[in-house]
């Protein structure tokens, strides 16, 4: 396990060192600078701005303090606004973006999961057929889309829900549902076709010969099995949804990490761009770590190591 371990982290590390090159040379690569507007900077004020934030170094000196930078977590200033930092703007905007994610995720989880299942039990039946026509609207409908409609209908139309910011929990349930919409029709697709494999494996029919109660058979046998790639899935999804989605912060007025980051591609505010990127980067891949850890938690039989176990082979069913 500690082999593992070991391993899985050089790979994490690995990783991120090339997400945050790409982004740093991408950044330097793009046409024009942070201090590019409609009016002409004179050539000597432009000179001392990018002295004072070493944009005058030459590349490699940048990208080594960047690096650098990024080890001790210190960002650096924000281009654009001048009494904060991006550590202080990623604490600041996450937050939101975080309350947002969580809940669209328990959404999507729970919807997608009973969702998938009722149509796994009642397979070419009413049930089956009604969820996957949800699934299918939820897969097919752009987020931005659904999130215009549903502010339309529910808060313009019927004034039930606010048509926008972030502040009382009424504030929560339509860009909250936007965001689940899409991951709660794959989820629910997802699990219905691993729960209909699942259910004519030879274990379950043994469980119901011997007179466990179905619902037992379900939850502890079929159900647990069948989650296993809604779990892969769960990963990079989390760290999408943590960090807010660009669409529907902007659509709802939510001062999330979402709307941070698009207002600094039009800012272009460079250390807030690339530290928003990096502060992604982390999340979705420290979710894949656990991901890969959950593997042995579900199903045991899955040997997470790559070694045989003592006494056979550690992937043989139990």
């Amino acid at each position: 396990m500690t082999r593992f371990l070991l391993r899985r982290l050089f790979f994490v590390l690995i990783s991120l060192w090339v997400i945050i090159s790409a982004t740093f040379f991408l950044m330097k690569a793009v046409p024009g600078g942070p201090f590019s507007a409609e009016k002409k900077v004179p050539d000597e004020i432009l000179k001392s701005l990018e002295a004072h934030y070493g944009l005058d170094k030459p590349l490699a000196v940048q990208y080594y303090d960047y690096l650098k930078s990024v080890v001790t977590w210190d960002l650096g200033p924000s281009f654009r606004y001048d009494a904060e930092t991006v550590n202080q703007i990623i604490n600041r905007t996450f937050k939101i973006s975080l309350v947002l994610g969580l809940e669209a995720l328990l959404l999507s989880i729970a919807l997608g999961l009973f969702f998938g299942v009722m149509a796994a039990l009642y397979h070419n039946k009413f049930q089956d057929y009604s969820s996957m026509v949800l699934a299918v609207i939820g897969m097919s409908v752009p987020s931005f889309i659904l999130a215009v409609f549903l502010q339309y209908i529910f808060a313009i139309k019927f004034d039930i829900f606010p048509a926008g910011r972030f502040e009382s929990p009424l504030h929560h349930v339509l860009p909250a549902l936007s965001l689940a919409a899409l991951p709660t029709a794959f989820i629910a697709r997802l699990t219905r076709s691993n729960m209909l494999e699942v259910l004519q494996q030879d274990y379950i029919k043994t469980a119901r010969a011997k007179g466990i109660k179905e619902n037992a058979v379900m939850i502890k046998h079929a159900i647990r099995n069948a989650i296993l790639p809604v779990v892969t899935y769960l990963g990079p999804l989390t760290a999408g949804i943590l960090t807010g989605s660009f669409v529907v912060e902007n659509i709802y007025g939510i001062p999330g990490l979402g709307t941070q980051f698009v207002q600094s591609i039009t800012n272009r505010d460079y250390t807030v761009i690339m530290g928003t990127t990096v502060f992604y980067s982390i999340i979705l891949v420290f979710m894949i770590f656990v991901v890969d850890m959950l593997y042995g938690v579900i199903d045991p039989r899955i040997n997470i190591t790559g070694d045989n176990a003592k006494g056979g082979n550690a992937n043989e069913f139990q």
